[in-house]
């Protein structure tokens, strides 16, 4: 974007008028990276069911989400990597913008995340398992 238009003179009118635009264009497609905390452990694979529709509520609600216990148990085990598999999950939190707990349940694992998140500053919005938001 220039601001003198094709004659060399200043045009500084249409040169806000075309920024704000390119502005707002850009902010519509933005989707902040936001970590799903929800249970796992219990009914894996209903709760594994579960964080997938949360994820996609999270798609659906401009957003990118990020679910450790989607992807970390596909090549880890539980049982004797689960220290492993949350310190991971911490450093993830520290990349996303925000933390979206889903559901009345909070496990340990949740707690903790949670407690990172409250100290790194980011952002936590509570959600029930109906996707309705606790205000």
């Amino acid at each position: 974007m220039n601001i003198y238009n094709s004659e060399m003179y200043p045009d500084p009118t249409a040169y806000h008028a075309l920024t704000k635009i390119q502005k707002e264009e850009k902010a519509a497609r933005y989707r902040p990276l936001v970590y799903i905390c929800s249970p796992y452990s219990g009914d894996i694979a209903g709760n594994t069911e579960k964080t997938k529709r949360y994820c996609r509520f999270a798609v659906d609600n401009h957003a990118i989400p990020i679910a450790p216990h989607l992807l970390l148990p596909q090549f880890m085990n539980e049982e004797t990597e689960r220290d492993l598999a949350m310190f991971m999950d911490m450093v993830l939190i520290g990349c996303c913008e925000q933390l979206w707990v889903f559901g009345d349940i909070i496990t340990d694992g949740m707690k903790a995340e949670i407690s990172k998140a409250n100290k790194k500053g980011i952002k936590i919005r509570r959600f029930t398992e109906l996707y309705r938001e606790y205000k």
